[in-house]
């Protein structure tokens, strides 16, 4: 679904961060994204999300080379891949049913044609009792969730999270990583960057390391 081919990463005039980055996240996979803090990986994750080119070698993403598309082209290949960003990103001046339901909203969609699938996917992460709750009086394990509700609203065929972990307890973080087992095993591809070592040791998931701006893969 996604290929690396002698991908490297520089800014502005710098030396390369990443380098000579060769690898494949395949269809219906699981796989943690780790290294030291420093190592990339934020960087990385933009890469995969298409927020950020590569400075030489190709990428290419849903069978397209990254390289030929237009600002035009973007938009549908960014709803097949949902991302979870590591401060959440909700508004805060809206529910948790309008948060989720804003990229569909922001294309036009109406509520009637979208209110069940909403409603069913924050039930789904276990969020049904906190609907209309705004993010200022969710904890960070609630934010969560209401963010990966968020997306997944797009039925994506891969999901990105940037440590999505790192701001909840140990009990909340082992039910985070069921729900993405659970997502995984319905067919979307995960990609979890984590420096979280006891959450990767729960299962035998296929690790890409990134250390000192080159990445070792362990299947």
């Amino acid at each position: 679904m996604i290929r690396f081919d002698n991908v490297g990463l520089r800014y502005d005039a710098g030396e390369e961060i990443l380098r000579d980055l060769t690898f494949e996240i395949r269809k219906q996979s699981f796989q943690f994204l780790t290294g030291p803090s420093g190592a990339g990986k934020t960087s990385l994750l933009r890469m995969l999300f298409l927020a950020l080119r590569p400075t030489r070698g190709s990428i290419s993403v849903l069978g397209r080379d990254v390289a030929t598309l237009s600002r035009r082209d973007l938009p549908s290949i960014r709803r097949r891949i949902g991302i979870v960003f590591q401060d959440f990103r909700l508004l805060d001046h809206l529910t948790t049913f309008e948060n989720v339901a804003l990229p569909l909203r922001v294309r036009g969609r109406s509520e009637e044609s979208y209110r069940q699938d909403v409603v069913d996917l924050i039930e789904w992460v276990g969020l049904g009792a906190r609907m209309n709750a705004s993010p200022v009086t969710m904890s960070g394990g609630e934010k969560q969730r209401a963010a990966i509700a968020r997306a997944l609203i797009d039925q994506p065929d891969i999901l990105l999270a940037d440590e999505p972990t790192g701001n909840v307890d140990p009990p909340m973080a082992r039910r985070l990583l069921r729900l993405f087992l659970e997502l995984n095993r319905t067919g979307t591809a995960v990609v979890i960057a984590t420096h979280d070592f006891g959450l990767m040791d729960q299962i035998g998931a296929r690790r890409l390391m990134l250390g000192e701006g080159r990445l070792a893969i362990h299947d």
